[in-house]
């Protein structure tokens, strides 16, 4: 893997990839390329792959949907309460720390980049592993080591997708 740190480019889909739950992601720009201040992930995400809402208490989060179409929760401490967005390919999108938050694909499928600032969450990600389901309560306690804290359910694509 060619050294970053300097300034560089990385291509879609060559870097170091991972099982996380049913989906897998790349671990595009790790803490260590950006001295600890930024980690960067693509993901494939589907309808099951939605986290349950959360929010972060040590880093921001940011969202590049680069195909496919996604659906955004924020600011609520339900799925009920909070803003709800739909973001195109191309569109960015902030979860500042503290802030709760989840996602799911519209589309059958979506890939994203992921990004925290610390970059210091990329450890959880990669320690889950893969699995044919979510099991995220069985990490919760993983998790909130990494300062992240589940408070609500995620969506279920069913309830809300009838496209």
């Amino acid at each position: 893997m060619p050294d970053i740190g300097r300034g560089g480019v990385r291509n879609p889909w060559t870097q170091p990839t991972y099982g996380y739950y049913n989906s897998s992601f790349e671990q595009t720009l790790t803490e260590k390329d950006a001295a600890g201040g930024l980690t960067v992930m693509r993901l494939t995400i589907n309808k099951d792959s939605a986290p349950p809402l959360h929010y972060h208490t040590r880093e921001d989060e940011f969202w590049v949907v680069t195909a496919g179409r996604a659906r955004f929760w924020l600011g609520g401490t339900t799925l009920a309460d909070c803003a709800v967005q739909e973001a195109d390919p191309g569109a960015f999108v902030f979860g500042p720390r503290n802030v709760p938050h989840t996602f799911q694909t519209i589309t059958e499928t979506a890939e994203v980049l992921v990004g925290n600032t610390p970059g210091a969450l990329e450890g959880y990600f990669q320690g889950v592993g893969a699995a044919e389901v979510r099991h995220d309560e069985d990490n919760s306690d993983f998790l909130e080591g990494f300062g992240v804290y589940f408070i609500g359910p995620p969506p279920v694509w069913s309830e809300w997708n009838r496209g």
